[in-house]
């Protein structure tokens, strides 16, 4: 039985952080209780809003889309490790190879970086760690469906080729961006889910991602 459900997704609302470039976020009323007697909002967002998931035709060409995912590859064993105060603040092979073990058996990894901390801060913007290009290919080694960060991006803000979207995505190995509340899952076994709307031809999509915690500690 699941002991605890664990939000891991902000708030979607006006104002709120986006990627340099990318509209903001505007809700807007259509219809009140007083003039028409209910509430109706038009919601206009990018599909990179928020805590969201990155497909392959995101960055590669000719390449799948939502339609081509089941629901299942938005699921699974998730681990969440502990890479805050990473030197340099790049995450390199060598800051993951403890968890060697633990990432052989999940199929979420979820990288704790803290970043999330400055959520709604210009600090968000830049600054962030970023996996290296040689840890990046390092974890297509595995059997993972997904990978997780809680900051805007899983490339450098100066990374004009993106070349961790490119090797998790040609890979198949879809990104989860700007989660939060990663620090709840250390050392815990948990369920991921993400999943996204069910949108045509999507490149990325908004997703309500939660961690279902049960069991004990790994330490």
């Amino acid at each position: 039985m699941v002991k605890q459900l664990i939000d891991l997704s902000h708030t979607i609302n006006p104002g709120m952080p986006c990627y340099p470039g990318t509209p903001g976020t505007v809700f807007q009323t259509l219809c009140s209780i007083e003039e028409d007697g209910f509430v109706e909002q038009l919601l206009t967002l990018s599909s990179h809003v928020g805590t969201h998931v990155d497909l392959p035709s995101h960055i590669l060409k000719d390449t799948p889309s939502l339609d081509a995912f089941g629901l299942d590859r938005f699921a699974g064993k998730g681990l969440a490790i502990d890479v805050r105060g990473t030197p340099g603040q790049i995450i390199s092979i060598e800051t993951l190879q403890p968890a060697l073990a633990l990432i052989r058996e999940c199929e979420f990894l979820l990288l704790c970086t803290g970043w999330s901390r400055y959520w709604n801060t210009c600090d968000y913007y830049e600054g962030y760690p970023v996996l290296s290009s040689e840890a990046a290919l390092w974890l297509t080694g595995f059997d993972l469906k997904g990978v997780g960060v809680d900051m805007m991006s899983v490339d450098a803000p100066d990374a004009l080729a993106f070349p961790v979207h490119n090797i998790l995505l040609q890979k198949g190995t879809v990104i989860i961006e700007n989660l939060t509340e990663l620090p709840l899952l250390l050392h815990r076994p948990f369920i991921f889910c993400g999943f996204p709307l069910k949108l045509a031809k999507a490149e990325a999509s908004p997703i309500r991602a939660v961690a279902l915690v049960d069991g004990p500690n790994y330490c």
